[in-house]
């Protein structure tokens, strides 16, 4: 007789990952510490994810979702670009995984930046000038404006952040939302009036 299916399996285990991943760091923790967390079988984490890479990689997409519903619900699906930006920082402050992967890349993420081969962050960042361009076809961004140019500058940031505490050394949540709050000032002198 098959065993019955665990209900929100998945849920769970990113639940227990997420725990140990703020408690330790993603390098120290294991599946079988994320099974015994979510009150599984450690095989019933592998029947949803291929390993321990893919579990932080799912923690990262979720935070992320997590960040993007909450920005979409303050501030509406088309914001400006200065408006976009503070509340990512607010929504970014409020999340402990996503502030302790920027303040604590290492820790948190292990190589996990510096081993992204997916194609997530061009995929990302093909998403970002897409939406400048959205924001020029509205007039909310100067037409002089090269959207594909302030993409680049706008990743690079995004991505430099998330590597600037292992290499600048380590900074705090406030530095975090100034640098954040710094950026949006910057990309705000882009918009039009």
């Amino acid at each position: 007789m098959p065993r019955p299916l665990i209900p929100n399996r998945r849920e769970r285990i990113l639940d227990a990952a997420e725990e140990l991943v703020l408690a330790r760091g993603f390098e120290a923790m294991s599946v079988a510490e994320i099974a015994n967390g979510a009150g599984i079988a450690k095989g019933a984490v592998y029947r949803e994810f291929v390993g321990k890479r893919d579990i932080l990689d799912a923690l990262l997409q979720r935070g992320n979702a997590r960040l993007a519903e909450r920005v979409r619900s303050e501030v509406g699906e088309y914001p400006r670009l200065s408006v976009a930006y503070r509340a990512s920082t607010r929504a970014l402050l409020d999340d402990p995984l996503m502030t302790a992967a920027f303040l604590d890349d290492r820790g948190v993420l292990g190589g996990h930046v510096a081993g992204e081969t997916e194609g997530r962050y061009r995929a990302r960042h093909l998403e970002v000038i897409v939406w400048l361009r959205e924001l020029q076809a509205r007039g909310e961004l100067q037409a002089q404006v090269d959207p594909e140019a302030l993409a680049v500058a706008l990743s690079s940031t995004t991505i430099g952040l998330l590597s600037a505490a292992r290499l600048i050394g380590p900074f705090s949540a406030e530095q975090l939302e100034r640098a954040i709050d710094t950026v949006g000032r910057m990309a705000a002198s882009f918009e039009t009036s």
